[in-house]
């Protein structure tokens, strides 16, 4: 009798034991997600696609800019050769009081041309942040396309989705300590198809002082793209800039003499 109380208990204990094992193995089973969560995207790379949307290889643009104030308006035509992130060369076509009048990037560098003066001049750093032909754009804003892939901290600080279904990205972009640009901080709101809704700048203060926002999307060479922007003071009312793209080309295959101070004086090629 007392051997067969002993295999009891010892079969008992074998039991609980199993029930114990297989009942975590089940816990730890319900605990475990079904698949892993989707990786968020990278900032940089964002961004870094929302440029190249604009610019593709190379590009040839037609574009109408119409400066507006309180008390007057100004439109004016222009013509834009881009090549990768760093060579562009814009120049007005209309009124004739602007015609010729145009600006070069080439690398790092950039220069002005005036018809009038016959010179060509080149832009020290100190002037970058100046308005560009009276517009609410500065010079700085024509040079720095990549500024904020090499001189920014990126970060992701809000995922929403718009009315289309699509995911828009809110990037906070917070410029290193050695960094030679202006702003204390930029905001860039894109959504996944690259195309920038809006980018706002802040001072060393954080306060916003301007914004890019994207009035109108449409289909131009062959990609949706922003068409119509506007560039607003924020610390004036009714201080903006519109900039809207009429004809659109990508990857064409353009000369290296396009972007040259020699091209930017005489409008030989592309002007």
């Amino acid at each position: 009798m007392r051997l067969w109380m002993m295999a009891m208990r010892r079969l008992l204990g074998l039991f609980v034991a199993q029930f114990l094992v297989v009942g975590a193995s089940v816990a730890q089973a319900e605990a475990v997600p079904s698949a892993a969560p989707e990786a968020a995207p990278d900032p940089y790379a964002l961004i870094a696609a929302a440029i190249d949307l604009n610019r593709g290889l190379t590009s040839h643009v037609e574009m109408a800019m119409r400066v507006h104030r309180p008390e007057w308006e100004r439109r004016s035509a222009l013509v834009s050769w881009t090549r990768g992130r760093t060579d562009a060369l814009i120049r007005f076509t209309a009124p004739p009081r602007d015609a010729g009048n145009a600006t070069l990037r080439n690398g790092a560098k950039m220069w002005t041309f005036t018809p009038k003066l016959n010179r060509v001049v080149r832009l020290p750093f100190s002037l970058m942040s100046q308005s560009w032909a009276g517009s609410d754009f500065s010079y700085s804003d024509l040079s720095r396309t990549d500024d904020v892939l090499n001189y920014y901290d990126l970060a992701i600080v809000e995922v929403t989705e718009d009315r289309d279904g699509r995911a828009v990205y809110r990037i906070d972009a917070r410029p290193h300590d050695d960094a030679p640009v202006v702003w204390g901080k930029e905001e860039w709101v894109l959504r996944d198809d690259y195309i920038v809704l809006s980018q706002t700048f802040y001072d060393q203060d954080m306060i916003a002082l301007k914004q890019l926002k994207t009035l109108e999307i449409r289909n131009l060479g062959g990609r949706q793209l922003a068409a119509r922007i506007r560039m607003s003071r924020l610390d004036e009312a009714e201080h903006y800039t519109e900039m809207e793209y009429l004809k659109a080309e990508f990857d064409l295959t353009l000369p290296d003499s396009v972007f040259t101070t020699f091209n930017l004086q005489s409008g030989a090629r592309g002007g």
